[in-house]
């Protein structure tokens, strides 16, 4: 299938690229292209222009700077998966990243692209909610930096505003006596994920001091299952503490039956990836103490 007819525009600075989005209501940003095309081949999304953020290199790399990755709205996912240095500072984004589709689509897409779409079982913003982190929006006049916690309104639908341009991701590092896990459950590997769950985990004398725990794939956006981490906090990750925070986990799955899964089916696929991604992110943490 083809897309609809669309204006193309390729600037090479971030001013032009807001200029060019500022002056037509149905201008959209063009990172890597593997969500956007094929919702415009599908006329799920009509653009009458298209910004290529291609040629901005202002938009590409990433560092690790103290306790935050830094990452350019346009860095290739399959960059930030192989870097060495983000690896050692979080390797709970390798793990995700792995996850997403095939390397032929990581190789072409793009981290701030993947966010900014928003889809509600993508991989990469199940894991900047999960790990606390943020994004960086330009516009005319300044900047805003917007938490992962109220990035995420909708499928497919974030709180940046009209005019604004994510340009950087910062995801924290892993602080110590921290564990991580990431699972997910899909028809194929590579397909968007029925359900899927990324868990943090902190452990002062095997006891839970810190969880954060996030879903994909089981609600109208990236969810955080905050009644399970509620049930984890204070307590061991195990036995009476982890079924409960599984069953609550469970009633925090809100997507309703569809042609891939049953609602029923992704609430015990919630409830058993949490089982399994708090047990992994515990035994990881006791090795990092």
């Amino acid at each position: 299938m083809k897309p609809p007819l669309f204006e193309y525009v390729a600037p090479h600075s971030i001013e032009e690229a807001l200029e060019a989005l500022a002056s037509d209501d149905m201008a959209r940003p063009l990172a890597g292209g593997q969500s956007l095309i094929p919702t415009m081949n599908f006329r799920i999304a009509a653009p009458s222009r298209l910004v290529d953020l291609a040629r901005i290199d202002a938009l590409k790399g990433h560092a690790v700077e103290g306790d935050v990755i830094r990452v350019g709205a346009m860095t290739r996912q399959r960059d930030l998966e192989r870097d060495e240095a983000v690896r050692r500072a979080n390797p709970l984004i390798a793990e995700v990243l792995s996850n997403v589709a095939h390397i032929v689509i990581r190789n072409r897409g793009t981290v701030g692209g993947s966010i900014a779409h928003a889809d509600a079982a993508a991989e990469l913003p199940c894991m900047l909610l999960a790990t606390g982190g943020s994004v960086v929006a330009h516009r005319a006049g300044g900047e805003r930096t917007i938490a992962a916690d109220d990035l995420f309104l909708f499928h497919m639908t974030t709180a940046l505003e009209a005019g604004e341009l994510l340009i950087e991701v910062r995801i924290p590092t892993l602080p110590p006596s921290t564990g991580y896990a990431f699972q997910e459950v899909a028809r194929r590997h590579g397909d968007y994920a029925l359900a899927g769950v990324c868990a943090l985990v902190t452990l002062e004398d095997g006891v839970c001091t810190a969880v954060r725990l996030a879903a994909c794939g089981v609600a109208s956006k990236p969810t955080r299952l905050a009644e399970a981490e509620a049930a984890l906090l204070g307590a061991p990750p195990e036995g009476e503490a982890l079924a409960r925070a599984a069953s609550a986990a469970r009633d925090g799955a809100t997507a309703a039956d569809d042609r891939q899964a049953s609602a029923d089916y992704r609430k015990d696929l919630v409830a058993a990836l949490v089982r399994r991604t708090v047990a992994k992110a515990a035994e990881r943490a006791r090795e990092r103490a």
